[in-house]
């Protein structure tokens, strides 16, 4: 019987969108850590829980506050989770993006000195989202895709 990776494949028969997720979840693992370490958080002493007012930026050009980092540690997680299927490895990448496209026109209206800036967000998180939204809806789609049946 072969065992073909699905809904219930185990753990080691990881498909590459499975492999996609997880990689994805740990990258933003990796990011929501780093946004909690000062010196690859610039004005790291200005960061608050959440709002505009926090100054800190990861790597110097990402605008974070506490709750930005816990946003990105929790998607990681959710990665992480649902990369254990095929389909919620889709769900997250497909879904995932469409949230960050959603959040990228979030931050293209939204006034960054206003209180509804709260997560918050600047130019460069802006076209990152962008990035990030297009990018993990193409993964999802196109590890996902059956091939054309021949005829």
């Amino acid at each position: 019987m072969v065992n073909r990776p699905g809904r219930g494949a185990p753990a080691g028969d990881a498909s590459p969108v499975r492999r996609a997720a997880q990689l994805v979840g740990v990258v933003f693992l990796l990011v929501g850590v780093l946004g909690f370490i000062p010196g690859i958080t610039t004005d790291y002493d200005t960061m608050g829980f959440a709002g505009h007012e926090s100054e800190a930026k990861l790597l110097g050009l990402f605008q974070v506050s506490v709750l930005h980092n816990i946003v990105h540690l929790l998607f990681g997680v959710a990665g992480l989770a649902l990369s254990r299927t095929v389909s919620g490895a889709r769900t997250y990448l497909v879904g995932g993006g469409a949230l960050y496209l959603v959040l990228w026109l979030y931050g293209l209206v939204v006034d960054e000195d206003s209180a509804a800036n709260f997560v918050p967000l600047n130019t460069a998180d802006n076209w990152l989202h962008l990035f990030l939204g297009v990018g993990m809806i193409a993964l999802g789609l196109a590890l996902t895709r059956r091939p054309a049946a021949r005829h």
